[in-house]
């Protein structure tokens, strides 16, 4: 929000700001939700020591617990009531994106317009709602089996325990499901992404001096230290730059026969993102890759000389964890975007709307055509994301950084950033033509009673 607030400043539109009372409430509301969700972040599950969890979290970490921790603010290394914080609701809004490009059923509530997209909605908090409830009972089971130098990390193991650890966790993750709405709807920007955004940055202040601390005991020297931010804008300017970029395809719709005569046919454009896929790639691909090694982590047991083998091969920063790391990222990318963009549906479109692309025939070869320019653009888009997230890899390997400065948490943070700046400036620009339209008005009430006095 910050930042949103100072490209305002930059750009001259500071004055249209300070006159805007909706937006000036708008954004009051989103920092006040975000305080209520880091002040959720301190509440701990009852029933856990948290002095014992702490030294196991530190033992266990470099599996998916860092990230899920690095996405919930560090609420899971606090073991909070926001533990799972709005990834439940991630998981089941993509599930339903599959189901839509796969069952006919919610395809056609998808078709429905207004009323099939509440449906969809409510289906999502429902399987939030079980999404949650499996994984809190798994955590559950999973915290009464570590046990730390100096016991367990549960107080009081059994039912009683696992029954209130999922009614906590689930209801914190319905609460932060409700608030992300809230958001949303009375706020700016998207609620679910502001939350995660929020528990991102949280988290940043801590690394940065992390960072700043092996730099004062002599792990790097100032140059190093000056590089390494200089890497850090740099990356973040070039994640800028790349989402960004689209490709516009022109359509051209044909001359209309209008009331005063024959009208110019319109020319427009369909703008095709580089990265359809967002951050849903590099999500997927590192929990795939981290999984296994998170279960064997909270079952209590070594596993054998498979699982040690299996931990050999997939530790971050190991040349077979990078190259599976971006294949599945390149998978995914290609997957999700074919998921959500339908070049056969697109060419319809056009088509009963009597657009066409100039030199394409409508129906499949506009299809065809489409798919082809996605493949081309999602095939750099592919090679952006892997770069982007190999990159910290390589630099925690190699210079043993203690954060990631690129990856899925800074294309989380820079998206984000993006999107409500977008939407702030939206929200300005309506309140101006508001502005005209008032003073237009008002001009003309006073021309009309001029006139009615003549």
């Amino acid at each position: 929000m910050a930042s949103a607030v100072e490209q305002l400043a930059s750009n001259g539109s500071w004055g249209a700001f300070s006159k805007a009372t909706e937006l000036k409430q708008r954004i009051l509301f989103v920092l006040g939700a975000l305080l209520i969700y880091r002040l959720g972040t301190y509440i701990p599950v009852p029933g856990i020591d948290p002095h014992i969890w702490n030294e196991i979290f530190d033992q266990k970490a470099g599996g998916i617990l860092d990230m899920f921790n690095l996405f919930s603010g560090g609420a899971l290394a606090r073991m909070t009531i926001f533990a799972l914080n709005i990834m439940p609701y991630i998981s089941a809004s993509i599930i339903m994106q599959l189901a839509a490009a796969m069952v006919p059923s919610i395809e056609a509530m998808k078709k429905e317009g207004e009323l099939g997209r509440m449906k969809i909605n409510q289906y999502t908090r429902y399987l939030t709602v079980v999404l949650a409830t499996v994984q809190a009972y798994g955590l559950a089971v999973g915290l009464e089996n570590l046990q730390g130098a100096t016991g367990s990390a549960v107080i009081d193991p059994g039912l009683f325990f696992r029954v209130s650890t999922v009614i906590t966790i689930v209801g914190g993750t319905v609460f932060l499901m409700w608030l992300g709405e809230q958001i949303t709807a009375r706020g700016i920007g998207n609620g679910i992404s502001l939350i995660i955004f929020a528990g991102i940055v949280a988290e940043l202040p801590r690394a940065f001096a992390s960072t700043l601390e092996l730099g004062r005991q002599g792990q790097f020297s100032f140059i190093g230290l000056a590089l390494i931010f200089l890497g850090i804008i740099g990356v973040v300017a070039f994640i800028v730059f790349m989402e960004r970029a689209h490709r516009r395809v022109v359509v051209q719709y044909p001359k209309r026969q209008m009331a005063n005569g024959m009208a110019q046919g319109d020319t427009n454009h369909i703008p095709l993102k580089l990265n359809t896929a967002g951050v849903i790639p590099p999500i997927f691909a590192s929990s795939l890759l981290l999984l296994p090694l998170t279960i064997v982590g909270f079952s209590g047991s070594d596993g054998g000389e498979f699982t040690a083998t299996i931990s050999r091969y997939l530790q971050n920063g190991t040349i077979t964890y990078m190259i599976l790391y971006g294949a599945l990222v390149t998978f995914f990318c290609f997957f999700y975007t074919a998921i959500v963009f339908n070049p056969e549906e697109n060419a319809d479109m056009l088509r009963k709307n009597g657009g066409f692309i100039p030199g394409i025939r409508p129906g499949k070869s506009t299809a065809d055509h489409l798919d082809h320019i996605m493949t081309r653009i999602t095939t750099v888009g592919a090679l952006y994301l892997v770069f982007i997230c190999l990159l910290p890899e390589f630099m925690i390997s190699k210079y043993s950084l203690p954060f990631y400065f690129g990856g899925t948490s800074l294309l989380i943070v820079v998206s984000v950033t993006l999107d409500t700046v977008g939407q702030v400036q939206s929200h300005l620009i309506a309140h101006q033509y508001e502005g005209l339209i008032k003073k237009s008005n008002l001009r003309n009430s006073r021309r009309n009673k001029r006139k009615g006095r003549a």
